[in-house]
């Protein structure tokens, strides 16, 4: 008989994470959202308290679907999960405006610029 047969069938490979990794994570994402709060304590305006609340979402969500949802260990799914979606998002918006552009051109040529 070979090695593979003889090992049982309900056992599985897995790989189990120290909880140590989990209260990292989760004292990060304490972290951050006391930094995304103290921009609105701070009194922060403008375009830098936008930025920075979104960049500290960003890191938040990245940090949660990385290690909750597992998609560090898997680097295929991370790219066509994760970062395949926003980028052809990022096309479509690209493709949108080109064509706004175009749109706009072509009114001001044939109507005109206005009264």
């Amino acid at each position: 008989m070979t090695q593979q047969a003889t090992q049982p069938a309900a056992q599985t490979d897995h790989q189990e994470h120290p909880i140590k990794l989990y209260l990292v994570v989760w004292g990060m994402l304490f972290v951050l959202s006391l930094f995304s709060y103290m921009v609105d304590y701070v009194g922060l305006h403008g375009y830098l308290r936008w930025s920075l609340i979104l960049l500290f979402m960003i890191l938040k969500a990245g940090l949660i679907v990385a290690i909750f949802m597992h998609m560090a260990w898997e680097r295929l799914a991370l790219i066509y999960a994760i970062i395949l979606p926003p980028l052809l998002v990022l096309v479509f918006v690209a493709m949108m405006v080109s064509e706004s552009h175009y749109v706009l051109l072509s009114r001001m040529t044939f109507f005109g610029t206005g009264p």
